[in-house]
């Protein structure tokens, strides 16, 4: 089988994608994987057989790194949609080029990557959309991710997926024009199905995460496959500086909110959190990220402060982990088996958070303007409730245990025939 994987984001979004390259060349299958340019370094050495690695997005991610730490909040992030356009046409085009330079069997896609079912399409192969999250499939048990925690009855939380719809919606004009160049025929409804393919048949979906986190709803259909998380394991060496840290003490909290720039309010933030820390007395390991939390010396002995380290070497050295609710940052806290506190900014985020707390893994989540008057309250709680100690352990225990690349590897091989 010859795999054509495409995806588009920062270093967490990209991680779970070069594992499933790197466990489909284990299995001895080709794969081709389009990401940004910088990223290479995450692409696991391949196994039985080749891993291609070609550029797919790399002006989308230079904007995003540029735009994102100034953007002052949730609505400013609207802003990025014109800037992006242009940016997003010439990754249509990169993917093109990818999925014409070599003889795919199938090609799994990320709904960031919009060219991925109509290059399946004019190919004529399978078109296998994948998210870290439960968007996509209506379900009655909950709604789409980015209305957190609440529900909305039955009909209500089936209803919020045509959410699904919005890239047809925003983009039907690009996307339509992308495929005049590929010479398919049939143009693209602006309220089309994204789980439906052009045959009426329906679109298979592969979810990267753990039924332990979200359990599978009772009215998923037989095509859409929760798999277990896809982690992506290097044998990453810690900073030696933090590992001297680690060694000097008691196990810290970490607290990092990843690529969530909003840079306006970095100094308040990185303020409030050095702030809990002394107000608590807890060793803390503090990561800025590129834009989350202001750069800067730590306020005591007790509290480093770094630019990043990988989740997998660092969170099981820490007593808790507190993050901005990530897919990928929340997998690596649950998988550790460590109590989590989420602090959501937009998105999908909220909804992480209350999983977390729900499986009784940790606090409430905390908004991010309650930082400075809530995060030391918070922080106690996080530490000091034995129940989340227990919870998270099991739940990583549960989390452990399950095998998503290979999940993921065999429905392929299935799919692909």
């Amino acid at each position: 089988m010859r795999a054509l994987v495409m995806t588009f984001g920062t270093r967490g979004d990209i991680q779970p994608y070069a594992a499933l390259a790197g466990a489909l060349s284990r299995a001895r299958h080709d794969v081709t994987l389009a990401i940004p340019e910088g990223l290479g370094d995450l692409v696991p050495p391949p196994g039985a057989r080749s891993i291609d690695v070609v550029p797919a997005g790399s002006e989308m991610l230079r904007l995003v790194q540029e735009v994102l730490p100034d953007l002052s909040g949730p609505r400013d992030a609207l802003k990025t949609l014109g800037v992006m356009r242009e940016a997003m046409r010439g990754h249509l085009d990169e993917t093109r080029r990818a999925a014409e330079a070599f003889a795919v069997d199938v090609i799994v896609y990320h709904p960031k990557c919009l060219g991925g079912p109509h290059l399946a399409e004019a190919l004529g192969v399978p078109g296998v959309l994948s998210i870290p999250l439960p968007f996509y499939t209506p379900t009655a048990a909950h709604p789409v991710p980015f209305f957190g925690g609440v529900s909305f009855g039955a009909r209500g939380n089936r209803a919020t997926y045509a959410l699904g719809r919005f890239p047809t919606l925003a983009y039907g004009r690009m996307i339509n024009d992308f495929r005049a160049q590929l010479g398919l025929t049939g143009r693209v409804g602006r309220f089309d199905d994204p789980l439906a393919n052009p045959d009426g048949s329906p679109v298979q979906v592969l979810y990267p995460y753990s039924r332990h986190v979200v359990p599978v709803p009772n009215d998923y259909p037989p095509t859409a496959h929760v798999t277990g998380y896809w982690f992506l394991d290097r044998d990453e060496r810690l900073d030696p500086a933090l590992a001297d840290f680690l060694d000097a003490g008691e196990p810290p909290v970490y607290v990092g909110f990843g690529s969530m720039g909003f840079g306006r309010g970095a100094e308040r933030r990185r303020a409030a959190v050095l702030g809990a820390f002394a107000q608590t007395g807890l060793r803390g390991v503090v990561a800025t990220g590129w834009g989350g939390i202001a750069a800067g010396s730590a306020a005591s002995d007790d509290v480093l402060v770094i630019d990043g380290a990988p989740h997998d070497a660092l969170f099981p050295r820490c007593a808790a982990v507190v993050h901005h609710g990530g897919a990928g940052s929340t997998a690596a806290g649950l998988r550790a088996g460590r109590p989590s506190l989420v602090v959501p900014f937009l998105g999908d985020q909220p909804f992480w958070g209350n999983r977390v707390h729900a499986l009784g893994a940790g606090p409430k989540p905390l908004a991010p303007a309650r930082l400075e008057h809530g995060l030391a309250e918070r922080l106690a709680q996080l530490v000091g409730a034995p129940s989340y100690a227990r919870r998270a352990g099991a739940v990583g225990e549960g989390i452990r245990g399950e095998d998503g690349l290979g999940a993921a590897v065999g429905i392929l091989e299935e799919i692909v025939g």
